[in-house]
């Protein structure tokens, strides 16, 4: 066989094999059906924050938000919930506070570490199991 036929032959099955692979990955609905459940529980782990934080000001990072520049965030599925990374500060002038955030899989919280050390949190942790303020 010649080169340039067997060259011909190789790109031309090398084309059909990533057309095929990659229309089997656009039209697999697993991928859509899992960035739409990571998208709801990061959605509810806003409205947790916001509503412990109570500031209407509240800036967050994270995976729904990301910014490379404050830090890593990210959301993962743990045997039956979920953990979410991510930061927040109340203002321009306010540092980043990072948090990480454990949430059932009815998006009810089980468990939330912050690194913050107003006295509003310190006092809410003293009462609140679920809440961890970490130096």
């Amino acid at each position: 066989m010649d080169h340039r036929t067997g060259r011909a032959v190789f790109v031309l099955l090398t084309g059909l094999l990533v057309a095929y692979l990659s229309y089997q990955w656009i039209t697999n609905p697993a991928g859509r059906e899992e960035r739409a459940l990571q998208v709801a529980v990061i959605e509810s782990s806003r409205e947790i924050i916001s509503a412990l934080i109570g500031d209407d000001a509240l800036e967050i990072v994270d995976p729904l938000s990301p910014n490379r520049k404050v830090g890593k965030v990210y959301v993962y599925p743990e045997s039956e919930s979920w953990a979410v990374s991510g930061f927040y500060r109340r203002s321009e002038n306010d540092r980043w506070h990072p948090y990480l955030m454990t949430l059932a899989a009815d998006h009810s919280l089980v468990f939330l570490k912050l690194k913050d050390r107003s006295p509003q949190l310190l006092e809410r942790a003293e009462s609140d199991p679920l809440l961890e303020i970490s130096p």
